[in-house]
């Protein structure tokens, strides 16, 4: 078996080790993992579970324990279907929560998990050190200037449509090489106007077909040529369960099969509900590049 070397995607380009998250760095030498609190009753996996500040502390603590290096707080569901909820209230939810995890937690790396550049810039206010959006500056172009003014990194993803839309049959002639191609376009376009830490998600899930989100995963390495980070996230997906025939609920074994994939070709951030899970397949994935350098070392 072939093993692709470590970060495989940036071919010869200056591989950023670290982001700087505000003032502090995160390294990526080793891949990091994201965990997920959902606080929207709508998610399609753990909605509802996160009714209150004690349940918000309670699973932040458990995916840090469980080795999440950052936190992605989202208020609203963008499951495919979903609609826009009233800012007010993602407002609420999101602002609250990342204030009483960095109370709690002060140490901890919050990502904010928003389109709306309102949200992005309460949220970093109250503490957050990352703005995850989903639409990659598509749906409010002001948020890649929260980011750029906080000195804040920012998770560009690629979505076609909105959530409520997006599964309309999605269709593609290169779902690869169009999805690289938007997202280096607006890459360097956000590098133009001062923008320097990018992390950069292909959208699983997010107005892609089975078959595309395959693709994408089967040609991940590809992504390396826009030269920046990049954040994988298919935990418990429908891309999992409509092959295996399983729910989100038991989609874990396929979660780390798909996330070991990903890894192998040269994912820095696991998005993820399970933590635990996403470390080990990290350090089982680090000790084989191991074995391959030294294979490397001694022929």
């Amino acid at each position: 078996m072939s093993i692709p070397p470590v970060f495989p995607q940036y071919r010869g380009q200056k591989i950023p080790f670290s982001i700087n998250c505000r003032g502090r760095l995160l390294s990526l030498t080793s891949p990091v993992v994201m965990g997920i609190l959902n606080l929207s009753p709508e998610s399609f996996y753990d909605g509802g579970r996160i009714s209150n500040r004690d349940a918000l502390l309670k699973r932040a603590e458990q995916l840090l324990q469980g080795g999440a290096d950052i936190l992605d707080i989202g208020g609203a569901s963008s499951k495919p279907g979903a609609e826009f909820i009233e800012a007010e209230i993602e407002l609420e939810r999101t602002a609250t929560a990342v204030r009483h995890v960095r109370a709690e937690f002060p140490d901890t790396f919050i990502s904010v998990d928003t389109w709306r550049s309102g949200i992005a810039e309460a949220a970093v206010r109250e503490g957050a050190d990352i703005i995850n959006d989903i639409s990659g500056g598509e749906l409010d172009p002001y948020i890649v200037d929260i980011a750029i003014s906080n000195n804040t990194p920012y998770v560009l993803m690629h979505m076609r449509g909105t959530p409520k839309t997006m599964q309309d049959q999605p269709a593609y002639s290169d779902v690869t090489r169009e999805v690289i191609g938007s997202i280096q376009s607006r890459v360097a376009a956000y590098r133009q106007r001062g923008l320097t830490d990018i992390i950069v998600d292909p959208g699983f899930g997010f107005g892609k077909s089975l078959s595309d989100n395959y693709r994408l995963l089967a040609d991940l390495g590809r992504m390396g040529q826009i030269g920046c980070p990049l954040l994988v996230g298919v935990s418990r997906k429908s891309m999992i369960n409509k092959v295996l025939g399983t729910s989100p609920e038991n989609a874990l074994n396929g979660t780390t099969a798909l996330n070991t994939i990903a890894l192998l070709n040269g994912a820095s951030i696991l998005r993820v509900h399970d933590a635990a899970e996403a470390r080990q397949c990290i350090a089982l994935v680090g000790e084989l590049r191991k074995s391959k350098t030294k294979d490397a070392a001694i022929g």
